[in-house]
C-alpha cells in the first residue's frame, strides 16, 4: 500500500472529537468564572496566570485528542493507538523488540488457504480490473485521481497517469487476479482497489519471494463501510494461493510496525510556480529574484558522456552496475535482467534513465527517475504539479552529487517543477549539497508476515512507486 493510505477502518466522529469540544467549553467556563469579580478590584496576577495555564492545558488536550483520533504520524502517537485490524495480522507489535530475521507465521499450508473471496458489505461485489482494457484502465485512473493520497492540507493529490499504472502494475510475472477491484453491485461503479506485483527482495542476508502491495484506495464516500481491511485480507488470500506469504508496502502513516522510516526531500526546479501554488514559500529575507537565482540550473548536463539510457546497447551493463550496487543494502530488490529492462527502459511521461558512458560506450554510471504529477486542487491557473521522483542511481566514475546534478538539469529541461527524493540509500550525500529542502512527510516501510531489526534509511535500497 502506498504513502498516506490509512488502513484502519474509518469510524467517523471519534469520542476524542466530542471530548475536545466539551473541554473547550469547560475552559471558557473556568475563565469566565475567574472574570466575574467586583469591578472595583483588579484581578490578581496569580489568577490571571492560572487562567493562562488553564487555556494552555486545554489547547494541549485538544491537540492530543485530535492526534489520537486520526492516523498516527510517528511512533509516539502509534504507541497510544489501538489497531483493531492490524492486531489480527502477522505483523510485529509497535513496541516489539526484534532481534531475529524470519517469517512470523511459516505454518500456513495450501489446505488452510480460504478458497472463496472474503465477504464484502452487502451492496458491493468483487471484480478484477483488466488494465489491458482501456475503459477499465480509465476507471482505475479516475478512482485514484479523485480519491487517492492527498497532502494534509488537501491541496495536492497524486495523479497517476494510465501509462504509469500499466508500468507499475504489469511488470514481468504480473497476475491479473492481483488487480483487485470493488464495485457497487447496482451501478457497477468502481469504488475500491488494491494491487500486488511479484518481487524478489533480500532482507538482510535472506532472499524472500514477496508481493509488493500498492494502490490501496477506497472511494471517499465509502470509507465508513470497512472496505479497506477486506481489500487487504483479499489481496493476502490471492497472494497466498500463489505461494507468496510475505509482502512489502509503504504508507505515510504509522502502523504496526515500520521496518524503516524515510523522509522526503524536495528540490525546486520551477520555484515561482511552487510558490504560487503554495507547495513552498519564500523564506525569510528572500525575494523571488534571489530564490530564482539560487535554484537556477545550466541548460545542459556537465558530465562528458551523459546521455539517455539505451536498453539494447546499455541494458546488460547497467543491470550489472545496479545489481552490484544494491548488495550493500539490507533491504533491496533482486532484479532479473527482464525486470530491470521493464523498470528502467525510458517511457515518455513515466520513467527516464540516463547513463554516463566512455568513448568506447562502456557504461560507468546510471541514474533514473520516474514521473508522478499531482493535481493542484484549489488554484485558478495551475492545475498540475509536474514532479520527478528519484528511482535508482549508481555513481562510479563521478560523484553521486555530480550525477544527480545532471539528473536535475535534464528534469528541468523536460518540464518538471520539482525533484523529490527520499533519504534512503546514499541519497544523503547530495540532498543538502544540491539544495534539496527537507519535507514534512515521512514514508514508513513495512513487511507483512516478516520480522527483522529496524533499518536506518541509508540501509534501505528498495523504492516502491
Amino acid at each position: 500500500m502506498s504513502a498516506g493510505e490509512n488502513t484502519e477502518p474509518q469510524k467517523g466522529l471519534q469520542n476524542g472529537d466530542e471530548n475536545a469540544t466539551a473541554s473547550s467549553g469547560t475552559g471558557d467556563s473556568a475563565e469566565q468564572k475567574l472574570k466575574i469579580q467586583d469591578q472595583d478590584h483588579q484581578t490578581p496576577a496569580s489568577e490571571l496566570a492560572a487562567v493562562e495555564n488553564l487555556k494552555k492545558t486545554m489547547e494541549l488536550l485538544r491537540m492530543n485528542l485530535a492526534a489520537s483520533a486520526g492516523p498516527a504520524k510517528n511512533l509516539a502517537q502509534a504507541a497510544g493507538k489501538k489497531y483493531e485490524f492490524w492486531s489480527t495480522q502477522p505483523v510485529p507489535k509497535i513496541d516489539e523488540d526484534i532481534t531475529t530475521n524470519e517469517a512470523i507465521d511459516n505454518t500456513i499450508t495450501k489446505e488452510q488457504i480460504r478458497k472463496e473471496p472474503y465477504s464484502l458489505p452487502e451492496q458491493f461485489i468483487w471484480c478484477t480490473v483488466d488494465l489491458e482494457d482501456d475503459a477499465q484502465l480509465k476507471e482505475l485512473y479516475q478512482l485514484l485521481n479523485e480519491n487517492y493520497v492527498e497532502d494534509d492540507d488537501n491541496m495536492f493529490r497524486f495523479d497517476y497517469a494510465p501509462e504509469f499504472l500499466k508500468w507499475a502494475l504489469m511488470p514481468p510475472g504480473w497476475l491479473p487476479q492481483w488487480h483487485v477491484g470493488v464495485r457497487v453491485a447496482k451501478s457497477g461503479k468502481l469504488v475500491g482497489f488494491i494491487s500486488a506485483v511479484p518481487a524478489h527482495v533480500r532482507v538482510y542476508d535472506k532472499p524472500v519471494r514477496m508481493s509488493e502491495v500498492n494502490f490501496l484506495c477506497v472511494h471517499k464516500k465509502m470509507r465508513s463501510k470497512r472496505v479497506a481491511p477486506v481489500l487487504i485480507r483479499e489481496i493476502t488470500r490471492r497472494c497466498n494461493i500463489e505461494g507468496i506469504f510475505q509482502a512489502a508496502y509503504t504508507a505515510g502513516v504509522v502502523l504496526p510496525k515500520p521496518v524503516g522510516v524515510c523522509r522526503y526531500w524536495h528540490r525546486s526546479l520551477n520555484p515561482r510556480k511552487l510558490i504560487e501554488v503554495k507547495f513552498s514559500h519564500l523564506t525569510r529575507n528572500m525575494t523571488m529574484q534571489r530564490t530564482l537565482k539560487l535554484h537556477k540550473l545550466p541548460e545542459q548536463p556537465k558530465i562528458a558522456g551523459f546521455r539517455a539510457f539505451n536498453p539494447t546497447s546499455d541494458g546488460k551493463q547497467a543491470f550489472s552496475l545496479l545489481s552490484n550496487y544494491l548488495k550493500k543494502f539490507q533491504l533491496a530488490p533482486q532484479f532479473t535482467l527482464e525486470e530491470f529492462l521493464h523498470w528502467f527502459t525510458p517511457r515518455d511521461g513515466v520513467v527516464e534513465s540516463y547513463v554516463v558512458a566512455d568513448r568506447s560506450d562502456k557504461v560507468k554510471d546510471f541514474v533514473s527517475f520516474y514521473s508522478l504529477p499531482s493535481s493542484i486542487m484549489h488554484h485558478p491557473f495551475h492545475k498540475t504539479l509536474q514532479a520527478a521522483y528519484t528511482f535508482y542511481a549508481v555513481a562510479n566514475s563521478v560523484t553521486l552529487c555530480e550525477l544527480m546534478y545532471d539528473a536535475l538539469v535534464v528534469a528541468k529541461n523536460r518540464g518538471y517543477d520539482v525533484f523529490n527524493a527520499l533519504d534512503l540509500m546514499d541519497n544523503k550525500e547530495f540532498l543538502e549539497e544540491l539544495k534539496f529542502g527537507i519535507g514534512d512527510g515521512n514514508l514508513q516501510y513495512y513487511l507483512y508476515n516478516w520480522r527483522c531489526p529496524a533499518l536506518e534509511p541509508e540501509k534501505i535500497g528498495l523504492v516502491l512507486q
